[in-house]
């Protein structure tokens, strides 16, 4: 059985490595450097990814769309960027979690940041 320490640990870990995924992609396509900002999109993301991507046979696109919506609306920029931004995010979450889990052997996710 896991405890709750670490499972809130595991969270606050997974929450760390999506925002500073967004943060910068985000940093790098707007020019926006809020951590706080990309704190509080990846926890919308993960709550937008959450409602819609149960829906059969649509979900995972529907969530994909939905999660590219709540980056949209944070950030200044279009649709194009918020898919960049969403893409940047994507990759790096990518290569943090592969030292972390890979290199360092934690076995943690990104919260957040879909797909990774």
């Amino acid at each position: 059985m896991i405890s709750p320490v670490a499972s809130l640990v595991a969270f606050v870990v997974a929450l760390f490595v999506g925002s500073l995924a967004i943060y910068l992609g985000a940093s790098v396509v707007t020019d926006e450097e809020s951590y706080s900002r990309a704190l509080l999109t990846a926890f919308l993301g993960a709550i937008a990814w959450a409602v819609t991507s149960w829906i059969p046979l649509v979900g995972s696109l529907l969530a994909l769309f939905a999660w590219i919506w709540v980056i949209n609306w944070r950030y200044p920029g279009g649709w194009i960027d918020a898919a960049v931004v969403g893409f940047a995010a994507w990759f790096v979450a990518f290569v943090i979690l592969f030292v972390l889990n890979t290199v360092l052997g934690l076995g943690v996710g990104a919260f957040g940041v879909p797909g990774v």
